[in-house]
Order: C-alpha cells, then structure tokens, then sequence
C-alpha cells in the first residue's frame, strides 16, 4: 500500500495575539478607514488572525496543508518607536506563541518576533526564542520604527550598517534564518504632499509599496558586506522576492561596472547573495510564470512554497499550487523540502 502523498509546508501565515489588539488597530486604518478599536476587533480578517487552532486547522486539514510556521503579523514590534515597550512586546508575543504551537507542534511552529532597537537586544531574544522556546527563526516586519533623540520624532532605522553586526553574528551562529517581510510606512509618509498622501493611499499594501520599500532594503543588506562576515547567515523573502529577482541581470549589470565596484562595500553582486543567502517563497504570489522564472534564476533550492494567510486564502493556494506542473522532485523540494532543512523543521523529508 502507497504512503499517503505529503502536504505542503507554509511559512509565512499570519497570527495576532490579543494583547496585539491596540497596535493592529492603528494600521488597519489603511484597509478599514475610521474604523474603532471594537470594529477592527469583530472584523472577519482580525478573527482570522487571532484563529490557530479552529478554522485555520480545519483549512489545513481540508486543503492539505501539513504544517505551518506561524508568525506575528505586521506591523508588530517594528511599528513601536519606544524601545523598552517594543522589547516587552516581542518577548510576550515570543511567549504566547510558543505556548499555542506546543498545543499542537505536529503542525505548527513558530517564527520570533525581534524588536530591532538595539543589535544585542535583539540576538538576545532570537537566541532565547529559539534555544529555549522552540522557535524556528524569526520575522522582521521592513525598518524599525525609532524616536530621534533630540526631536522625539519617529524615524526609520534599517540593519545594514556595522551597528548592526551583533544580530547577523547570532544569525549565522544560530543557524536559523531571518524572514523579512514588508511594512506600511510611517504615518509621516501618509501626510499630504507625502509619498502616499492623499490620492496615492492606492497605492499603499500589498500590491505596490510594500515590495518597494521591502526590495530597497534587502538590495542595502546584500550590498552592505554583512553576508561577507556571516556568510552562512540566511534571509527568506515572500512574494516571490519582492519584485527582485526580475530585476536581477539589470541591478547586477550596473553594480559590477568599474566605476561602482571601486568603491561598493561587499565582495559581490546582487546575484551571488540571492542565490547563496537569500530564499524567496510564494506568499500571496501564486504566478506559476513568477515561479518558473524565479527557479530558473535562483535555483530550486531557493524557492519554497508559502500561503500568506489569511490575507490570501488557503483555498486559492492550494488549488493553485495543486495544479501547477512542474517535475516531481522540484516540486516536492519547493512544497516542503526546502524549507524543513532551512528551519530545521521537525518534519520528515
């Protein structure tokens, strides 16, 4: 008799804690203008996000999907500019999480929410996430939200820059990897005569800032010579990598002229850290076009199957993903292979 076929593994499916509540409430002003903390709360997308062990699984067990990695959704501590709540923040979301995926660890696993303030803070709860809550990695919502010092005015940090270093050095030395996933931007940006002020709010979310803001970031990290100094550090991007890998030969074109490697602060181009320290995934991108040229660019190994619930649905997913052909070991390595070595996920290859 023939085992039964393996299902999928999806690796960035969103959760909310209820203590996340009153932070969720101020970025869902994007998708549910003027909406009250109550209607935010009994909206059908916040329920989803706060369901784990309900309808969720139902879904799961329906459709075929054998696991999933649970993460906080965003805009999570990244959105708290004060450092000693976003801290708090993180180790209680790390705490509540840990405890709903040890209900049901066969199918569940979770992803550490890091407040990114500080370097050694941060490596101090990935490392307690994972060596001592279980946690198979972590998940960086874009930039992190900080006060200036002298104006008390919010500001954007990201994590190319040597202060920097103590984080990707627990990184690489953990052996998880880092997903990275977008972020709407600061409420000064939203302002009118801003980048997304009124009359281009459209253009905020998923389907266009978010992979723009997120993409920019990703090209400073890779050219910023950290994965020089921890080279077996790993990142993962969904969304078939934010509009990156299409724009590969173009980007690597220009920044291999003599003129940028002079003075270019890493050893190689934009290519060799998305194939050697990058992975992208297929959250909310179900482009079977996408997906093909993103295998052919990066490799089998660096692509791996994801959902992105519940702002997409399970359903589509699979359907999709059911009916895409492609040769039977590729497809099995990006369902779940790539991804149960990456996280070192307790599942059976």
């Amino acid at each position: 008799m023939a085992a039964a076929p393996k299902g999928t593994v999806a690796i960035e499916e969103a959760v909310l804690n209820p203590e996340g509540i009153e932070w969720h409430s101020k970025t869902a002003i994007f998708y549910m203008p003027g909406a009250s903390e109550h209607e935010v709360r009994e909206h059908a997308l916040t329920k989803a996000l706060l369901d784990i062990h309900g309808e969720r699984l139902a879904r799961m067990d329906a459709t075929g999907v054998e696991y999933m990695l649970l993460s906080l959704t965003s805009v999570s501590a990244q959105g708290e500019p004060d450092a000693a709540k976003a801290k708090a923040m993180a180790a209680n979301a790390n705490d509540w999480l840990a405890g709903e995926v040890a209900k049901n660890p066969k199918r569940l696993g979770g992803l550490a929410t890091v407040a990114m303030h500080d370097a050694k803070d941060a490596a101090d709860e990935l490392r307690r996430a994972v060596r001592e809550l279980g946690m198979f990695g972590a998940i960086i919502n874009d930039f992190q939200e900080v006060y200036d010092d002298d104006s008390k005015s919010v500001k954007r940090v990201w994590y190319d820059t040597p202060e920097y270093h103590p984080f990707w050095a627990a990184v690489e030395e953990l052996g998880v990897p880092v997903y990275l996933h977008p972020r709407y931007p600061v409420e000064a940006e939203v302002q009118p005569g801003e980048m997304y002020g009124p009359g281009k709010r459209h253009l905020l979310g998923a389907a266009v800032s978010f992979h723009l803001s997120l993409s920019y970031h990703i090209y400073a990290l890779m050219s910023s010579g950290v994965f020089d100094l921890y080279p077996k550090a790993q990142i993962v991007i969904g969304h078939l990598g934010e509009g990156i890998p299409f724009n590969l030969w173009r980007a690597d074109h220009w920044y291999n002229k003599p003129v940028k490697r002079k003075g270019r602060p890493s050893k190689e181009d934009y290519s060799y850290y998305m194939t050697h320290n990058v992975s992208v995934t297929t959250s909310g991108n179900y482009s079977t076009k996408a997906l093909k040229y993103c295998i052919d660019v990066l490799g089998e190994e660096r692509c791996m199957y994801s959902i992105d619930y519940p702002y997409d649905t399970i359903e589509e997913a699979q359907e999709w993903w059911k009916e895409l052909e492609l040769p039977a070991e590729q497809k099995e390595l990006i369902a779940r292979g790539n991804a149960i070595r990456l996280f070192r996920l307790p599942l059976e290859l």
